[in-house]
């Protein structure tokens, strides 16, 4: 059975664990690896923004800053010359939640101010710690990732030893750090980090044993969505491998998963939903 949750955000809660949610990828980056630059001009950004929410995204993410594989970091000023315009547009024109993927405490707090209410910390608190802080003074819920080194220097990392286990107590860590500075643990969520300076292979581990992470009692954020280990040779053959992996996240315990294509993956989430409905029955 998967643990129900309340996540406490700025303005509201939501219920996890009683069907799993989807978070719709935006991306505002020139080079992020599927849709880099596709959505880095403010209106068209805008415009996709209001169709994940019609086509059934619970929760907006938007991301200004690549953490592809070899991806240098930008400077703040940068992360919010991309950011800023679309918030502005987009601030009480939806019903959902909007998540910002950053890591800079800078960032975060010019996002909440526009009305953001999650910040997704891709770093887990390792690259700006003064994030909690913000996130605390807001208010506001936290998606704490597993990264493990940095994308710049991701492809000279060896296997990891013991992959499930690290993370578990990596996560824990993070999960500490942030209550250290007074978020309270029912505005954290947990995310393994699929990608993220793991090699290829060890990521279908990693899924396979989602559930050891529920030894946190936290809850638990996925995204695989068109990440390395799942790229097949057409975007149509990744899509069809995408859905088979947020099923499987589902099956193990995943609550949210992060997703590109939120019309066809909410089908693959209902699946899913449906058997865990029998196994609680």
């Amino acid at each position: 059975m998967r643990k129900r949750y309340f996540w406490k955000l700025k303005h509201r809660e939501i219920n996890l664990g009683e069907r799993t949610l989807l978070m719709g990828v935006l991306n505002l980056t020139p080079d992020s690896f599927s849709d880099g630059g596709k959505y880095s001009e403010p209106d068209r950004a805008f415009a996709r923004a209001l169709e994940l929410e019609e086509e059934g995204a619970d929760i907006l993410d938007i991301g200004a800053e690549s953490t592809r594989p070899g991806s240098a970091r930008i400077t703040a000023a940068e992360e919010l010359r991309r950011l800023v315009p679309v918030l502005k547009r987009l601030k009480e024109k939806l019903t959902i939640p909007i998540s910002v993927d950053t890591y800079k405490a800078e960032v975060a707090e010019r996002a909440f101010e526009l009305g953001a209410e999650i910040i997704n910390d891709p770093s887990g608190l390792t690259m700006e710690p003064q994030l909690a802080r913000t996130v605390s003074n807001h208010d506001g819920g936290l998606v704490l990732n597993h990264m493990r080194g940095r994308p710049e220097t991701w492809a000279k990392l060896g296997p990891m030893r013991e992959p499930v286990a690290t993370i578990v107590k990596d996560l824990e860590a993070a999960v500490s750090r942030a209550r250290g500075v007074g978020i309270d643990k029912s505005r954290l969520v947990i995310d393994p980090g699929f990608g993220f300076g793991k090699r290829k292979e060890q990521n279908s581990l990693i899924l396979d044993r989602l559930g050891e992470l529920s030894a946190l009692d936290t809850p638990i954020l996925v995204g695989p969505s068109r990440k390395s280990f799942l790229v097949h040779a057409s975007p149509a053959e990744t899509n069809y491998a995408t859905a088979a992996a947020v099923a499987a996240c589902i099956l193990r315990g995943a609550h949210i998963v992060r997703v590109h294509d939120v019309r066809s993956m909410r089908a693959a989430a209902d699946v899913a939903d449906e058997i865990l409905m029998t196994r609680e029955d």
